[in-house]
């Protein structure tokens, strides 16, 4: 069994020179083959369009590959031709490959590229016949993972109506493959369309490698998530037509997450070795995805962790796997130790979109949760980053969980303040209010200091194994705090000299707040919406959010997950409603609607109560992701 690992240098470039010194380090864990997910990162000179400023050029992209194989480890470069085609549609020359359209039949934007468009086969040929000398390991991966806007177009809708979807997918699978016989390669694919279109599986060529992939632990099985984590199972399939099945765990974080999950990440891994060895599977990968928010060294903490699974089989427990993966990234002095503290970090994580949506709005904290929690993974890591001997990505890393966790304390003490103030003003207590506010921006002064300390973070963490002239998504996102942080403090202000300011909106509370609870007991891709209508009887997105929480405990087919949706309101006089799109159901309850001093409670429904929206996923097939209207609603009448 081939034992492999992935780069993503789709989301950004590393600095050659780092990762042509780690490449002995993979050998010498005992990896052998290394796929390259690119995208946009590395020139086409058959399309030179397509490459952003900073990709490799081919020179750079030859030295990296002539350095693998001097290390032993052959290269499989990932072109993706199908999903996750936006680095061909942004090219305005290739836009119009795009299977969405606009009304008027003109490509849209974004989306993916049509399997039948004129040029679809021309287009991947030349990037084929560019990759095709740095396909050292024989084999060339062409993604087609995530492809739900297939049979959108015009061509592709007339087709998958005449021979159905899997002939339709089967059929642009078939012509890639002749694109790359004649070039003396093997062709990959991801298996999650195969999962949902597995009737597309008989139909497909033999000889082709399916890399399965899930990224959660599990007993025996991979699951769907899009059908309510419903186990599946392609290896007998596949091996009835001859086609080649490997499993993929992967390494690091999800999204926005700056540290891995460990130890999930870690039983991740030991679930697909467990798999890989019992279906006889030709491959292990492990792959790593959206690098870019974290130091790319703490993946390949896990990368190292996970080959014990070869190389100390005896090791099994994930303190234990960890303590080896940080002595062979960082040295062994103080392995164990940063091992714990890894595990540690597990119970704090900053995970889901819940907590990433932050980054984007701070009236999402505006709940009954109070700032306790928040507090003590703030506390957690900035002990933790004070450790001595700790590993300088890792301290970091911990450093910016710490700012991360303040913020979320900050501005949920901040919601409360700014109903208090309004308290004070609206009862006739307006000595209080400046007092009030000044204690309010001892706190403000404070965390601004926490703010400048997590730039330095960010830019440490960026600057490690990147170019430090170009600014990393985390000192984006700061960027952005700062500036809400620049809001607060003049709203504050105001108040302070007239306390009627204390009802205008906030960053962090609306004029008015509506809260309530999204009960996600079985999970799919379902995601909640607060809209409101116009004068003009159109409704408007306020605020949206996927209930996904890329955590195992959420993994499952039925949960226990209770997560606060809060949104600001301009004004209570135009209707709202509560709506979900996306797969499959939840229930909401406890909503109020307050400015802060009046609470109201919507007509007909109990405190207690909970409304379900939606209907229960579907366990297997093609979904509808229904992400551009409305599955089900609810009115909310105060």
């Amino acid at each position: 069994m081939i034992r492999a690992f992935q780069w993503d240098l789709g989301r950004q470039v590393e600095r050659l020179g780092f990762l042509l010194d780690q490449l002995p380090r993979y050998a010498d864990w005992g990896y052998q083959e290394l796929y390259l997910h690119l995208e946009d990162s590395v020139a086409y000179p058959s399309l030179p369009g397509v490459a952003r400023a900073d990709a490799y050029t081919t020179r750079e992209f030859e030295k990296l590959v002539r350095a693998a194989t001097r290390a032993g480890i052959k290269v499989v470069p990932i072109v993706n031709l199908l999903g996750h085609t936006q680095y061909l549609i942004k090219d305005p020359s290739l836009r119009d490959l795009n299977e969405l359209r606009a009304p008027d039949g003109t490509p849209l934007d974004r989306g993916q590229i049509c399997p039948l468009h004129p040029r679809t086969l021309e287009v991947a040929e030349k990037l084929l016949r560019d990759m095709a000398p740095f396909c050292t390991a024989g084999k060339v991966h062409v993604g087609l993972d995530e492809s739900f806007h297939l049979g959108k177009h015009p061509l592709s809708r007339a087709e998958v109506k005449r021979i159905g979807l899997a002939s339709h997918f089967s059929g642009y699978v078939n012509r890639l493959h002749t694109l790359v016989q004649p070039l003396g390669l093997r062709m990959g694919l991801w298996a999650d369309m195969l999962a949902l279109i597995p009737d597309a599986i008989p139909q497909l060529p033999r000889g082709l490698i399916a890399y399965d992939w899930y990224y959660y632990p599990f007993p025996r099985h991979p699951r769907m998530e899009l059908h309510n984590y419903a186990d599946y199972d392609l290896a007998p399939a596949f091996a009835k037509q001859g086609i080649e099945y490997w499993g993929c765990a992967m390494n690091g974080g999800f999204r926005h997450e700056p540290l891995p999950v460990f130890g999930e990440r870690l039983a991740n891994a030991q679930s697909w070795w467990r798999r890989c060895r019992q279906t006889h599977a030709g491959g292990f990968l492990m792959t790593g995805w959206e690098p870019q928010r974290l130091a790319f060294e703490m993946p390949m903490v896990v990368d190292a962790a996970a080959a014990c699974l070869w190389l100390n089989p005896e090791i099994d427990d994930h303190a234990g796997m960890l303590a080896k993966g940080f002595e062979r990234v960082f040295g062994k002095s103080g392995s164990r130790e940063a091992a714990r503290a890894a595990l540690a970090c597990d119970e704090h994580a900053f995970a889901g979109y819940a907590k990433w949506e932050t980054h984007d709005r701070w009236d999402n904290l505006a709940g009954p949760e109070g700032p306790g929690r928040a507090e003590r993974s703030a506390k957690f890591f900035t002990r933790l980053a004070a450790k001595p001997n700790l590993p300088a990505p890792f301290s970091a890393s911990a450093s910016l969980n710490a700012y991360l966790a303040a913020r979320e304390s900050f501005i949920r003490q901040a919601t409360r303040d700014v109903q208090k103030l309004r308290r004070y003003h609206t009862t006739g207590q307006k000595q209080f209010v400046t007092y009030y506010v000044t204690n309010c921006l001892k706190p403000l002064d404070l965390f601004e200091l926490k703010l400048s300390k997590a730039r330095l973070n960010a830019r440490e963490i960026w600057a490690r194994t990147r170019d430090p002239r170009v600014q990393s998504p985390y000192a984006d996102i700061l960027d952005r705090d700062a500036a809400r942080l620049k809001t607060w403090r003049a709203w504050l202000n105001a108040t302070a000299k007239n306390s009627a300011r204390a009802l205008d909106a906030s960053p962090v509370h609306g004029r008015w707040q509506l809260t309530f609870i999204v009960h996600n007991h079985a999970p799919a891709l379902q995601k909640i919406l607060v809209e409101q209508q116009s004068a003009d009887g159109t409704w408007k997105t306020l605020a949206e959010r996927f209930t996904i929480e890329f955590r195992a405990k959420a993994a499952r087919p039925r949960a226990n997950l209770k997560r606060e949706f809060s949104v600001s309101i301009d004004s209570p006089a135009l209707p709202l409603r509560i709506a979900l799109r996306g797969i499959g159901e939840v229930t909401v309850g406890q909503v109020t609607f307050t400015d802060g001093v009046i609470i109201l409670r919507p007509q007909d429904w109990p405190v207690r109560e909970r409304r379900a929206l939606g209907t229960p996923a579907p366990t297997s097939g093609f979904p509808d992701l229904h992400l551009g209207s409305n599955r089900d609603a609810v009115s909310l009448v105060f």
